[in-house]
């Protein structure tokens, strides 16, 4: 289908209604037979390796099974305080410096750090810096973990639209990634400060964080634009996980400048895995 006319249906469409609906199944706790039946069948689909997941018959609902954890010693965490490492599984879809302020979300497109993460000083901070948008399709691992050490110091919780995030929309929908609901964990790490912004998209509804119980789930109707910032900032590991989308959707990972740098490597199209560095002190 062309791009602008499936854009152009998606707007017809409740999309945050819809993916509370989705969400609503995926949590049901179907019987058994049905259960497995779903999961393999969206396992055949996509071509999700389930070697890597523990067996199916531990999840109680699909939405578990897509937010599985992995079978331990499969992504080894590279070594080092200022090795950074990628967060998620999935495939960069671009990066660079956030020159002015601005990044790049496709060819022609563009969109400002303060507009994606809602803090006009913690946008200050991260201008000019390195930056990397990294896409989960719907076969990936999908829970997200710190890409360093160091200690969060708070959260942004941004309501908004939902989105598609795949390719058609990221080229169609001008300020994809500010326009759709996202998380943003803000950290301070071995090499300056740090966003880590969960954006969610249509059916991909709801992202949540492991780091504190209290961090709202996204995609409740009626929700406002919330901050917080702890009084005592929580330390973190290298490689913990921070959270889950409970559908899959997109990774932003930003870095003040001068501090950090991204492997040149990571160009469109490149697929990273989590725990594998992708970039490290400059």
């Amino acid at each position: 289908m062309n791009d602008r006319v499936f854009i152009s249906a998606m707007g017809l469409v409740p999309k945050n209604a819809l993916s509370r609906l989705v969400g609503t199944l995926t949590r049901w706790r179907a019987p058994a037979p049905v259960r497995l039946a779903a999961m393999k069948a969206f396992a055949r689909r996509y071509g999700i390796d389930l070697s890597e997941c523990p067996d199916l018959e531990i999840y109680r609902t699909f939405g578990e099974f897509f937010a599985r954890p992995l079978r331990p010693g499969l992504r080894p965490i590279a070594e080092g305080a200022t090795v950074v490492v990628s967060p998620v599984d999935g495939v960069v879809s671009e990066t660079g410096l956030a020159t002015e302020g601005k990044l790049v979300q496709a060819k022609g497109i563009d969109y400002t750090v303060a507009a994606l993460v809602a803090d006009d000083a913690l946008a200050a901070r991260l201008a000019g810096g390195p930056w990397a948008t990294i896409y989960l399709s719907p076969k990936d691992y999908h829970r997200i973990h710190f890409p360093l050490g160091g200690k969060v110091l708070g959260w942004r919780y941004v309501p908004g639209e939902l989105w598609p995030v795949n390719p058609a929309s990221v080229r169609t929908v001008p300020g994809l990634f500010t326009a759709n609901e996202r998380l943003v964990t803000v950290l301070e790490t071995p090499l300056g400060r740090c966003a880590v912004v969960a954006v969610g998209a249509t059916v991909v509804g709801r992202v949540h964080a492991y780091y504190d119980p209290s961090v709202p789930y996204t995609n409740l109707p009626g929700a406002a634009p919330r901050r917080h910032d702890y009084g005592t900032p929580i330390p973190v590991e290298k490689g913990r996980e921070l959270g889950a989308f409970e559908m899959g959707s997109t990774v932003i990972l930003l870095f003040e400048p001068g501090r950090a740098r991204l492997d040149a490597r990571l160009a469109p199209g490149t697929r990273v895995r989590v725990g594998e560095a992708i970039g490290g002190e400059r």
